[in-house]
């Protein structure tokens, strides 16, 4: 491996440093997840995030002669994602859904739920399937963490009031500098609290939730990048459903007559279907999962379907 002062003399363009970047990350067995899936995407988003450069125009840019100041910016940033295994949205305090920028530091999980996908594409077409945009008055964003899904849906939904709840007020500190950041500090409000518990008699057109549901054994093996994050962002109980079974007994009593419940469960959609057999869910794609969020009207949730079944 050359050494650093060599490294800034030799690489003098963002090629040089991407073909360098790719190989230490290979090499070091870094994990990915975190809104790259590849060691070419994660040196890609960093080299273009480090020189505050259009995230999706690599291109352009490859042959660019870079000033001593910026080959040294990503010398040091390369390094880093090596040496501490965080993920680069930690060490650049930036992620990205759909295109829309958040804040991002180690007070929160690294926003990537499907959701956010789903709600800049499907979601936001008249005949969506939550319904016309303009129809939605009232959201609410469960397990806010940094408030990505909660921005995104005042962007979606016009003509929405939201409120995003996390019981983490270093999330909700996050979150309000997201919503400050994104303009929509009078149609977010932020709530501390577990869940359903500081809503009550509320009632909403629209719940988003995307809850911890990883179960005990995957987050005792996490790879430092995942253990980098809030551990509470992610652990779900022993099979990784114990928030996910809460949210689906205490949503009916805080949807509207015409609401519906969207909620992302990662690997845990058997799981679910055998403990709830009698709800319909209604599972939305995106296109790069399948079977991780599911839908449910107010209508589906019928006293005797959501009881979940016992085990022997």
């Amino acid at each position: 491996m050359t050494e650093p002062d060599d490294r800034i003399e030799l690489f003098a363009t963002p090629r040089d440093w991407l073909r360098y970047a790719i190989g230490r990350f290979r090499a070091s067995g870094l994990a990915f997840g975190h809104g790259a899936t590849t060691a070419l995407d994660e040196a890609a988003y960093l080299i273009l995030e480090g020189l505050k450069l259009p995230i999706d125009a690599l291109d352009p840019f490859l042959d660019a002669k870079l000033l001593r100041s910026e080959r040294e910016r990503l010398d040091a940033l390369i390094e880093a994602r090596v040496r501490t295994r965080k993920p680069a949205a930690y060490l650049l305090n930036r992620a990205y859904i759909q295109g829309v920028p958040f804040y991002v530091d180690e007070r929160v999980i690294v926003p990537r739920s499907f959701i956010g996908e789903l709600l800049m594409t499907a979601f936001a077409e008249e005949n969506a399937p939550t319904g016309d945009p303009e129809a939605v008055s009232r959201a609410l964003d469960l397990c806010t963490g940094g408030g990505s899904l909660a921005v995104l849906a005042a962007r979606v939904f016009p003509n929405a009031r939201i409120d995003a709840v996390d019981l983490s007020p270093e999330a909700l500190a996050v979150a309000r500098r997201n919503v400050e950041e994104h303009g929509l500090a009078e149609r977010v409000a932020l709530i501390e609290g577990d869940l359903f518990e500081p809503l009550k008699g509320e009632r909403y057109d629209l719940i988003l939730a995307n809850p911890p549901y990883v179960d005990a054994a995957a987050v005792a093996a996490f790879p430092p990048e995942y253990a980098a994050e809030p551990r509470m962002a992610h652990a779900g109980g022993r099979d990784g459903l114990d928030v996910v079974r809460r949210i689906l007994n205490e949503a009916p009593a805080h949807l509207t007559a015409g609401g519906t419940l969207v909620c992302e469960v990662g690997q845990a959609r058997e799981l679910l279907l055998r403990d709830f057999p009698n709800l319909p869910f209604t599972w939305l794609d995106t296109e790069e999962s399948a079977g991780e969020v599911f839908l449910l009207r107010v209508r589906d949730f019928a006293p005797s379907r959501r009881r979940p079944r016992r085990r022997r």
